[in-house]
């Protein structure tokens, strides 16, 4: 407890903090408030907050996160719930001790499919395939109300015919249409994602910001925000290498059907995968460090 104590953070400081995270952060959410209002769809960004099920009142609420045992100076109590928090000394601190039990085997399971998936070699072919394998001979064209596809059908299904699928993301994997799932190399599902997921692959960094919101508020809202802005970079890339025609949002296509454009496609890919190793390695550390004092082995 005494080295909870000498980590106090002033009033003012924290509430400044927890002002502009939130600040940022409706720079996002308003926007899709106001889309959702208008009956208005982005093929793009709607999938942060549809696809993804946090809530954007939550991804707006800051935490401290552990840290080394911030106590936040009062006045905090009742703006943090005594689910997570507990009061000591005029102030309150983020008790991992608290944590419900069954959330402690869950957690457990995201942080060794994150080593896993730290632990292995990334690929850097795929070149987004996936988007191109859930319309193939017209399958689900999920966003044709909102963005037609840049070429003919048959031209889109010719494009997935002349290459190699090799599609390692589980959810990615389970949209494709009925005829594209035969011309996948891999089978991955939710049982074997240990073994398939890797750390070049879009969707699995996309993910990190699914598996760090699972992990609030134990969490800093400062590695979450990290985690949602390499997953809207991340989704731009997706989309814009897709069969979809996405002018209307100023986003040029990466042509994956042209050499140029795997090209243009690796390089970008390689790039996330930069951003997200350190993202992924601080989070298994952040939840080691959480699920031990938990779990009281530290």
């Amino acid at each position: 407890m005494k080295a909870i104590e000498q980590n106090l953070i002033p009033h003012q400081q924290w509430r400044d903090t927890a002002e502009h995270f939130t600040h940022q952060v409706r720079s996002w959410t308003d926007p899709y408030r106001q889309r959702k209002g208008a009956g208005a769809k982005h093929p793009v960004h709607d999938f942060l907050f549809s696809y993804y099920s946090y809530s954007m009142g939550r991804l707006e609420t800051w935490h401290p996160g552990l840290n080394g045992g911030n106590v936040l100076e009062a006045p905090a109590a009742g703006q943090f719930s005594s689910k997570y928090y507990r009061e000591i000394n005029g102030g309150v601190f983020l008790d991992p001790t608290l944590m419900p039990e069954k959330r402690i085997p869950r957690l457990r399971w995201i942080q060794k499919l994150l080593e896993a998936t730290q632990g292995r070699t990334a690929n850097f072919s795929c070149f987004g395939l996936h988007e191109w394998a859930m319309v193939y001979q017209e399958g689900d064209v999920r966003h044709r109300e909102s963005a037609p596809l840049r070429l003919s059908q048959e031209e889109t299904n010719n494009v997935l015919k002349s290459r190699t699928v090799r599609c390692s993301h589980y959810d990615a994997y389970r949209f494709f249409s009925s005829s594209a799932h035969g011309m996948n190399k891999l089978r991955p599902d939710n049982d074997n994602r240990y073994e398939y997921e890797q750390p070049g692959c879009l969707h699995t960094n996309m993910d990190l910001y699914k598996w760090c919101y699972k992990a609030m508020p134990w969490i800093s809202s400062e590695l979450l925000w990290q985690c949602f802005l390499l997953a809207k970079d991340v989704r731009e890339l997706d989309m814009r290498a897709s069969p979809y025609d996405l002018t209307e949002y100023n986003l040029s296509p990466v042509k994956i059907e042209t050499k140029q454009g795997r090209e243009e496609y690796e390089k970008i890919q390689r790039d996330l995968s930069v951003r997200a190793d350190p993202i992924r390695e601080t989070l298994i550390d952040k939840l080691d460090e959480v699920l031990n004092i938990a779990a009281g082995l530290d």
